[in-house]
């Protein structure tokens, strides 16, 4: 029987790539996203590929959407293989902590950590031995990233959360892991933005790799690791990054004007 694959924020980006890549493998995806346009047409993608789909449209921060989804996945076959906590955002940020406000702290809670909770909360009862969860964290996790401390250290919990989730879901025969992206090529953080005038030529002096990731690249490494080829690896987060977390760190800009991962000038 094929599997039930729950892929939250999974229209868009890395999540529509993920939504795609475990459709096309067999597996039913339940695709929550805040966007229904964009869940549509991701849906209608994966069904004109020959994949089954069911969209849940809300914002997976609320609770009752969480429940909504998770009884969506329940129905197709009465349990849950494959959940991947997809959503997340630096959004709301502010130019420093200082300027920052408690608001945008609860808000950036909601978005990178709190629905992780109560979405593998809410799945615990339908999984069953050889399911597997997969969390979304950041390379901001492992480095310090300017005027976004909250989101680094929310993210940092995801992480924390996967290893803690993975020694208590072991003995049920469940596996609990994570990927921690970087500088991705989507309309969240497109190719211009992060370039900001700068020459494509420089990004091979940025990246070990030589270029930015595709959303594609995250998720071969999420397919890896719902399969059976993974069936021993649990508890970690796996850097997606092009070997930035190995070779860089953070700059001061030339203009004075704050900070950047990747240097204004070669």
């Amino acid at each position: 029987m094929n599997r039930t694959s729950i892929v939250t924020g999974g229209a868009s980006g890395i999540g529509g790539a993920i939504s795609r890549a475990l459709a096309a493998r067999g597996d039913h995806v339940v695709l929550n996203d805040i966007d229904g346009d964009a869940a549509a047409a991701t849906a209608a993608a994966v069904r004109a590929d020959g994949g089954t789909c069911t969209v849940v449209v809300g914002d997976v921060t609320a609770d009752e959407v969480v429940a909504e989804v998770v009884a969506a996945a329940v129905a197709i076959r009465g349990a849950i293989d494959v959940v991947v906590n997809n959503v997340g955002d630096f959004r709301p940020a502010s130019r420093d902590f200082a300027h920052s406000t408690p608001e945008q702290w609860q808000r950036l809670y909601e978005l990178n950590l709190r629905h992780v909770f109560t979405m593998t909360y809410a799945v615990l009862p339908h999984l069953v031995a050889g399911s597997s969860i997969v969390n979304l964290s950041t390379v901001e996790a492992y480095r310090g990233i300017p005027a976004s401390a909250p989101y680094s250290a929310f993210k940092a919990g995801v992480s924390a959360f996967t290893k803690s989730m993975a020694v208590e879901l072991g003995p049920r025969g469940v596996r609990v892991n994570a990927i921690a992206p970087d500088l991705t090529d989507t309309a969240q953080t497109s190719r211009a933005a992060m370039l900001r005038g700068r020459s494509e030529d420089l990004v091979p002096q940025w990246l070990p790799l030589g270029r930015f990731a595709e959303a594609d690249d995250h998720a071969g490494v999420v397919d890896f690791l719902t399969s059976d080829a993974a069936r021993f690896v649990t508890g970690h987060t796996i850097p997606v990054d092009g070997g930035t977390l190995a070779a860089s760190g953070w700059y001061r800009r030339h203009d004075g004007k704050g900070w950047t991962n990747m240097p204004d000038q070669p």
